[in-house]
């Protein structure tokens, strides 16, 4: 008669080589999202002359940041307007003030076309710690405000936008200023960037107020004022709670 008593050592092995491929499967598994490549992004704000001359201060507060990644749609490509150009196509809307309606910018182009949650879908939407305030008088010539320094992870992101929450602006000679943005949209600033692993990206946006023809100020985009620079970080990211640049 064989005998059918089972292999004690062999089972033990069995068991063992179980547990241990099960355990090496959920290590890999942690590996794979611990080690996903990421990279930082520093947002700084600038501020070019267009109209700034008239302002004694002009504080913005901005709550946060909306980011593009590709596929994503922006939702206001109406906002955006060269600084050359700017201050003639206000003062042609000569009092118009349609563009805080939400619908329309003074040029005339649709501002959004959002889900049912009110922003366009595919953005990704990162809020500040503590809302951010930067004076644009004091901005200029080349001045910048860092507001913000995250991780995040690699890739390529099709624009960035702006959360401005308020903006007070007092004129030479104490006047209170009215400071419009355009459909009161988030300020977008269609420039693409990408994410590098051990790499710093600065993106600097650039916007103005422009005089219209009523006496009125709106804050525009300067398109062509957006810097977007890369730094080797080497691993090591410092300087996370600066807020000046350079």
């Amino acid at each position: 008669m064989t005998d059918r008593t089972p292999d004690l050592d062999a089972l033990d092995r069995r068991t063992y080589l179980q547990a241990t491929g099960a355990a090496a499967l959920g290590v890999s598994g942690l590996a794979g999202c611990v080690g996903r490549a990421t990279g930082t992004l520093a947002t700084a704000v600038t501020d070019q002359p267009a109209d700034i001359g008239d302002f004694e201060s002009l504080v913005v507060t901005v709550e946060g940041i909306w980011l593009g990644p590709e596929g994503a749609e922006s939702g206001a490509d109406g906002n955006e307007t060269d600084d050359e150009n700017a201050t003639d196509g206000q003062n042609a809307t000569d009092g118009d003030t349609s563009s805080t309606d939400g619908n329309e910018t003074d040029d005339g182009s649709d501002e959004e076309d959002d889900d049912d949650d009110g922003e366009p879908a595919g953005r990704e939407y990162l809020e500040f710690d503590e809302p951010q305030e930067a004076d644009l008088v004091q901005l200029q010539n080349g001045e910048t405000k860092l507001i913000d320094e995250r991780e995040l992870s690699v890739g390529t992101y099709r624009f960035l936008q702006l959360n401005i929450s308020n903006v007070e602006g007092t004129l030479e000679g104490g006047d209170d200023a009215e400071v419009d943005r355009p459909g009161n949209a988030p300020l977008t600033f269609n420039a693409e960037f990408d994410i590098q692993e051990n790499t710093r990206t600065v993106f600097t946006a650039d916007f103005a107020p422009v005089r219209r023809g009523n006496g009125r100020y709106l804050l525009r985009p300067v398109p062509s004022g957006i810097e977007v620079d890369y730094e080797e970080t080497g691993g090591d990211d410092s300087d996370e709670s600066g807020n000046e640049t350079e």
